[in-house]
């Protein structure tokens, strides 16, 4: 692979500075490099930050090809900075054997575009009655870390002990969907103010609450390490806080949308506001962004959620939950935290490459930008402004929140172990 020199790039936000890749390393960073042959990228202080990894994507593939596939999901994963995804296992057939994660596993090494690392079911077809093969897919050459059965609650007590007992031994974790499924049947929207005025199906935030209140509380009996998905609400921001003040394992996500869209959106009956967990309150809002900002929530997932056309483009009661948010996350980020003071571009990194990485045990990703380190880099205009056109996503879907607003940040540049991906925000 030929050499490549990124000139002037300001790394993780700080003084501008010159990286010199060589195949799949990153060989040297300094200021005023020089490598004869190599192909110069002038990164104009644009932002440098190590790949950034998502450990919560919907790749759809196999068996909702209409909506994703593992190709156009990681052209997406591309397009937004990611260097690796984790894909779920809510799949057709279901993610739940070593034969299903080998292939979306395989999937991914054939694109190109962006590692893909499977999560695993934790029950088979995520029914909750009965454990998966989680021994079998770790020991796949899928080597299944996270498992989980995210768009359904693991509600059974005995179910999710046995499930941190099994992954204790060999050092995996179970990403919780929490919502307790006796709270929110019919639910459509979050319950409050705004549901009770338009008359929708009220989801309740003690649903989340108390379903990450027992799970913690069995991460810690039985010693093991409990993640949980999209957390939204500010009460549960205060039981994980609680819970990591007791040194229990716990770690937790926060999606894009959830730190910028609020419950008032869902007046417009506009169904590209229907999501799991819910759009919650202004307070919820601004509970997250100061969890995300103090560390109580580790790190940020998109919970990318394709569906097509159809799915999505009818009336309120019948349409699919879920949002794209690959190729808008950074911006978001941006946004939400780095324009209001809250985080710098060093947080960022960490909160969307580093520990997602460690999180998810993702090799080679979340690395320091420094010399012996894998290529795996994303280059960032902070400075562009512009408005959403999800008609220019690599993504085969389009129900995006955020059609027309106008958002900050853009991704010029991805590599992925040396390779280009992304050129002057045009995949390769």
């Amino acid at each position: 692979m030929s050499k490549i020199l990124i000139r002037g790039a300001k790394v993780l936000g700080g003084e501008a500075q010159d990286v010199l890749i060589d195949g799949e390393t990153i060989a040297e960073v300094g200021a005023g490099l020089s490598a004869e042959g190599a192909e110069v990228v002038d990164a104009g202080g644009k932002v440098l930050l190590p790949g950034l990894v998502d450990l919560h994507t919907h790749l759809r593939e196999p068996g909702r090809e209409d909506s994703e596939t593992v190709l156009t999901g990681t052209r997406a994963a591309a397009s937004g900075g990611y260097t690796t995804v984790f894909a779920m296992a809510n799949t057709f057939p279901v993610a739940d054997t070593a034969g299903v994660v080998e292939q979306v596993w395989r999937l991914g090494k054939e694109s190109g575009y962006c590692d893909v690392q499977p999560v695993g079911a934790v029950t088979v077809g995520l029914e909750g009655s009965k454990l998966a093969e989680l021994g079998a897919m770790h020991e796949s050459a899928a080597g299944v870390t996270v498992f989980s059965d995210d768009g359904k609650c693991v509600h059974d007590a005995v179910i999710m002990r046995r499930a941190l007992e099994y992954v204790k031994a060999f050092g995996g974790v179970i990403a919780q969907h929490a919502q307790e499924p006796r709270l929110t049947e019919g639910a459509q929207m979050n319950e409050g103010v705004v549901s009770a005025e338009l008359g929708l199906g009220g989801w309740p935030a003690v649903a989340e609450e108390s379903i990450i209140a027992r799970d913690v509380l069995l991460a810690e009996h039985v010693g093991s390490r409990v993640h949980i998905c999209h957390l939204s609400t500010a009460g549960s921001v205060e039981i994980v806080r609680w819970a990591k003040s007791r040194g229990i394992q716990v770690t937790a996500e926060v999606t894009p949308h959830h730190l910028l869209l609020t419950d008032e959106l869902v007046r417009s009956y506009n169904p590209v506001y229907k999501v799991n967990p819910p759009l919650r309150t202004e307070r919820d809002v601004m509970a997250l962004r100061e969890a995300l900002a103090d560390g109580t929530i580790d790190i940020v997932a998109t919970d990318h959620a394709p569906h097509p056309h159809e799915d999505k483009d009818c009336e309120w009661a019948a349409a699919a939950m879920g949002m794209v948010g690959l190729e808008t996350a950074l911006s978001v980020v941006q946004a939400t935290m780095v324009d209001t003071g809250l985080l710098d571009w060093a947080g960022v990194a960490d909160r969307m490459s580093v520990k997602p990485a460690r999180i998810g045990q993702a090799t080679g990703h979340g690395r320091p930008v420094s010399a012996g380190e894998p290529a795996n880099l994303t280059l960032v205009d902070t400075e562009y402004r512009g408005f959403v056109d999800p008609g220019g996503f690599a993504s085969r879907s389009r129900n995006t929140p955020y059609e027309g607003r106008e958002l900050p940040g853009r991704v010029t540049h991805t590599w992925l172990r040396g390779k280009a991906t992304l050129v002057d925000g045009k995949l390769t």
